[in-house]
């Protein structure tokens, strides 16, 4: 039995120690209820706490680490992988990849088509004119491996791309004449653009640069300022030249078809008399026979025809006739007709 009076009780404790009073303080009690239920409580392991606290922390530091090596491979783009500076692999793919943690490091380079916009050059063409252009190229990578390996970066890889397409381009455009150039379609070698590209696509290539040229296009062809009035006034007796040129053509063309003509007419005429010759003279010919056939039946009557036909042709309005008063042409204009 506990010698306690008490016995637990921490009302009867309260009372005790504040004394008898009628207003009680209701707090005071919860926070010694509080207290004595702590203190009633099993101490805590320190060494458990300890341990869970470890594993918690290397987990998170585990998920950190994977978290931290994923990498994202998207359509428009590659990953290159490298091990303490050198390239082990890339990836093209679109997808989720994993590197290995401290050791190796991704970058990134494009996929997709890229337009290099070159600096203006001076170029001398076959006939000796000095001309400035202004092109562009449409261009890839296509192994980004030798990329890195003979480049290094995407603007180094620019650069030895410019140098070979001007390269080329002094090549090409040195072998013909100005007008080839502006008038590419008329050109006797053919498109300059697919020229040139096909070229420094074999060069890229040789030197296993990684990289490849989709198109090279002149943009613009211009005349150095000292050069384009003597050039202007040249191109303009040019096409004066070649415009009296075709008018002596044409003209000799006319003259040509002129005398082809006259000479089918003078053809078409003579062939057209010949036969009213033919015609006419058949036609006399029957008329002929029908008055020799009509003039036998009455000789007489053929006589007096055959004189009246010569007074028509021998007289005419301004005609004058002397004939005796007693010829039978007097008398018969006379009217004595027995």
């Amino acid at each position: 039995m506990s010698n306690n009076k008490y016995d637990g009780d921490l009302e009867k404790f309260i009372k005790a120690l504040f004394g008898n009073k009628k207003k009680k303080n209701v707090v005071d009690i919860e926070a010694a209820k509080v207290i004595k239920e702590k203190n009633n409580k099993q101490p805590i392991n320190g060494r458990q706490f300890a341990k869970s606290a470890i594993l918690f922390t290397a987990i998170f530091a585990v998920f950190i680490i994977l978290i931290a090596n994923v990498y994202v491979v998207k359509e428009n783009e590659y990953r290159v992988v490298r091990q303490f500076g050198e390239v082990v692999k890339y990836e093209e793919d679109p997808g989720l990849n994993f590197k290995i943690p401290f050791i190796q490091s991704v970058t990134t380079l494009p996929k997709n088509l890229m337009t290099y916009d070159m600096t203006e050059e001076e170029i001398n063409t076959l006939d000796k004119k000095r001309i400035i252009i202004d092109n562009y190229a449409v261009w890839r990578v296509t192994d980004p491996k030798a990329l890195i390996s003979n480049s290094g970066t995407l603007i180094n890889a620019e650069s030895r791309m410019e140098e070979f397409i001007y390269s080329v381009l002094r090549n090409e455009l040195g072998q013909l004449n100005y007008d080839e150039i502006i008038n590419d379609e008329n050109s006797s070698r053919g498109s300059i653009n697919e020229q040139v590209t096909k070229k420094v696509n074999e060069l890229l290539v040789s030197g296993n640069f990684g990289i490849e040229v989709v198109d090279v296009r002149i943009r613009r062809t211009d005349l150095p300022e000292e050069n384009e009035q003597s050039v202007y006034t040249r191109m303009i007796s040019e096409r004066e030249s070649i415009a009296q040129k075709y008018l002596s053509e044409g003209d000799a063309d006319k003259n040509r078809i002129e005398a082809q003509t006259d000479r089918q007419v003078k053809e078409l005429l003579a062939a057209a008399e010949k036969e009213a010759a033919l015609i006419r003279a058949e036609g006399e010919s029957q008329a002929a026979q029908i008055y020799n056939k009509a003039f036998s039946v009455d000789p007489e009557f053929y006589s007096l025809y055959r004189t009246l036909e010569s007074y028509k042709q021998t007289i005419g309005e301004d005609t004058m006739i002397i004939l005796p008063s007693d010829s039978p042409y007097a008398k018969l204009l006379s009217g004595y007709l027995e």
